[in-house]
Protein backbone atom coordinates (compact mmCIF):
# COMPACT_ATOMS: atom_id res chain seq x y z
CA UNK A 1 0.00 0.00 0.00
CA UNK A 2 1.13 3.54 -1.16
CA UNK A 3 1.30 6.23 1.99
CA UNK A 4 -1.75 7.80 0.49
CA UNK A 5 -3.61 4.85 0.83
CA UNK A 6 -2.66 3.88 4.13
CA UNK A 7 -3.67 7.58 5.26
CA UNK A 8 -6.98 7.10 3.36
CA UNK A 9 -7.99 3.94 5.28
CA UNK A 10 -7.02 5.07 8.46
CA UNK A 11 -9.32 7.86 8.46
CA UNK A 12 -11.57 5.76 7.05
CA UNK A 13 -11.29 3.50 10.08
CA UNK A 14 -11.29 6.58 12.31
CA UNK A 15 -14.68 7.64 10.60
CA UNK A 16 -15.92 4.29 11.43
CA UNK A 17 -15.35 4.36 14.89
CA UNK A 18 -17.11 7.47 15.23
CA UNK A 19 -19.98 6.46 13.57
CA UNK A 20 -19.94 3.20 15.57
CA UNK A 21 -20.00 5.04 18.83
CA UNK A 22 -22.38 7.91 17.54
CA UNK A 23 -24.49 4.94 16.31
CA UNK A 24 -23.75 3.28 20.01
CA UNK A 25 -25.11 6.16 21.83
CA UNK A 26 -28.38 6.00 19.92
CA UNK A 27 -28.78 2.26 20.76
CA UNK A 28 -27.91 2.80 24.61
CA UNK A 29 -30.81 5.30 24.45
CA UNK A 30 -29.61 8.45 25.53
CA UNK A 31 -31.37 11.72 25.63
CA UNK A 32 -31.56 13.96 22.28
CA UNK A 33 -30.91 17.85 21.58
CA UNK A 34 -34.75 18.00 21.62
CA UNK A 35 -35.13 15.63 24.82
CA UNK A 36 -33.13 18.19 26.76
CA UNK A 37 -34.79 21.31 25.18
CA UNK A 38 -38.40 19.90 25.72
CA UNK A 39 -37.02 19.30 29.71
CA UNK A 40 -35.90 22.86 30.45
CA UNK A 41 -38.35 24.32 28.98
CA UNK A 42 -41.27 22.58 31.57
CA UNK A 43 -38.78 22.82 34.21
CA UNK A 44 -38.75 26.52 33.38
CA UNK A 45 -42.80 26.26 33.04
CA UNK A 46 -42.49 24.34 36.61
CA UNK A 47 -40.88 27.52 38.25
CA UNK A 48 -42.94 29.69 37.24
CA UNK A 49 -46.03 28.07 37.86
CA UNK A 50 -45.17 26.37 41.59
CA UNK A 51 -42.53 28.24 42.51
CA UNK A 52 -38.68 28.12 42.85
CA UNK A 53 -38.92 26.04 46.26
CA UNK A 54 -41.63 23.00 44.87
CA UNK A 55 -39.62 22.88 41.45
CA UNK A 56 -36.44 22.43 42.47
CA UNK A 57 -37.26 20.04 44.96
CA UNK A 58 -39.29 18.06 42.02
CA UNK A 59 -35.77 18.65 40.01
CA UNK A 60 -33.72 17.38 42.97
CA UNK A 61 -35.45 14.03 43.48
CA UNK A 62 -34.04 11.13 41.05
CA UNK A 63 -37.28 8.77 41.67
CA UNK A 64 -39.45 11.87 40.08
CA UNK A 65 -39.23 10.47 36.22
CA UNK A 66 -40.79 13.79 34.84
CA UNK A 67 -37.37 15.52 35.36
CA UNK A 68 -34.90 12.56 35.28
CA UNK A 69 -35.02 10.74 32.07
CA UNK A 70 -32.15 8.10 31.04
CA UNK A 71 -28.66 10.26 31.40
CA UNK A 72 -30.77 13.80 31.96
CA UNK A 73 -31.80 15.88 34.41
CA UNK A 74 -32.22 19.44 35.22
CA UNK A 75 -29.29 21.56 37.30
CA UNK A 76 -30.17 25.25 38.20
CA UNK A 77 -27.36 27.71 38.87
CA UNK A 78 -27.97 31.39 40.00
CA UNK A 79 -26.27 33.83 37.70
CA UNK A 80 -23.46 33.92 40.24
CA UNK A 81 -22.61 30.33 39.92
CA UNK A 82 -24.36 29.31 43.01
CA UNK A 83 -26.24 25.70 42.52
CA UNK A 84 -29.77 26.25 42.96
CA UNK A 85 -30.81 22.46 42.13
CA UNK A 86 -28.94 19.80 40.71
CA UNK A 87 -31.01 16.46 39.59
CA UNK A 88 -27.93 14.18 39.56
CA UNK A 89 -25.89 15.35 42.51
CA UNK A 90 -28.10 16.86 45.18
CA UNK A 91 -24.65 17.27 47.35
CA UNK A 92 -23.56 20.70 45.05
CA UNK A 93 -26.72 22.96 45.98
CA UNK A 94 -25.81 25.58 47.77
CA UNK A 95 -22.22 25.73 46.37
CA UNK A 96 -20.87 28.08 44.64
CA UNK A 97 -19.07 26.64 41.48
CA UNK A 98 -18.39 29.69 39.37
CA UNK A 99 -14.66 28.58 38.95
CA UNK A 100 -15.20 24.50 38.59
CA UNK A 101 -13.07 23.54 35.49
CA UNK A 102 -13.67 20.59 33.36
CA UNK A 103 -11.01 17.87 32.72
CA UNK A 104 -10.32 20.69 29.64
CA UNK A 105 -9.53 23.45 31.91
CA UNK A 106 -12.60 25.19 30.85
CA UNK A 107 -14.22 27.10 33.11
CA UNK A 108 -17.85 25.85 31.80
CA UNK A 109 -19.97 27.29 34.68
CA UNK A 110 -18.24 30.54 34.64
CA UNK A 111 -18.75 30.68 30.96
CA UNK A 112 -22.69 29.77 31.44
CA UNK A 113 -23.66 31.89 33.60
CA UNK A 114 -22.19 34.54 31.19
CA UNK A 115 -24.07 33.16 28.31
CA UNK A 116 -26.90 33.31 30.66
CA UNK A 117 -26.43 36.96 31.68
CA UNK A 118 -26.11 37.86 27.20
CA UNK A 119 -28.60 35.05 26.11
CA UNK A 120 -32.61 34.04 26.39
CA UNK A 121 -30.87 30.25 25.71
CA UNK A 122 -28.20 29.04 24.53
CA UNK A 123 -25.84 25.71 23.77
CA UNK A 124 -22.84 25.19 25.87
CA UNK A 125 -20.10 22.63 25.10
CA UNK A 126 -17.99 20.81 27.82
CA UNK A 127 -16.81 17.55 29.20
CA UNK A 128 -18.28 16.11 32.16
CA UNK A 129 -18.62 12.69 34.63
CA UNK A 130 -21.87 10.86 33.39
CA UNK A 131 -23.83 9.82 36.07
CA UNK A 132 -24.81 6.41 33.98
CA UNK A 133 -21.32 4.95 33.29
CA UNK A 134 -19.64 7.45 35.57
CA UNK A 135 -16.80 8.30 32.36
CA UNK A 136 -16.14 12.06 31.35
CA UNK A 137 -18.01 12.49 27.83
CA UNK A 138 -18.74 15.49 25.64
CA UNK A 139 -21.77 17.26 26.44
CA UNK A 140 -23.84 19.90 25.23
CA UNK A 141 -26.06 21.86 27.65
CA UNK A 142 -29.11 23.76 27.14
CA UNK A 143 -29.47 26.64 29.15
CA UNK A 144 -32.71 29.17 29.43
CA UNK A 145 -32.19 32.13 31.62
CA UNK A 146 -35.14 32.54 34.35
CA UNK A 147 -34.77 36.26 36.01
CA UNK A 148 -31.65 35.55 37.99
CA UNK A 149 -31.17 31.67 37.18
CA UNK A 150 -30.21 29.69 34.31
CA UNK A 151 -32.40 26.44 34.06
CA UNK A 152 -30.03 23.56 32.00
CA UNK A 153 -30.44 20.19 31.01
CA UNK A 154 -27.79 18.18 29.23
CA UNK A 155 -26.94 15.65 26.71
CA UNK A 156 -24.06 13.44 26.70
CA UNK A 157 -22.42 12.65 23.04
Amino acid sequence: MTMKQTLMVSVLAASLMALAHSGARAAEGGASKDDAVAMVKKGVAQIKSAGADKAYAEFNDKANAAYHDRDLYLVVYGLDGTVMSHGANPKMIGKNLIDLKDIDGKAFVRERVELGKKQASFWQDYKFTNPENKKIEPKSMYCERLNETVVCGGIYK
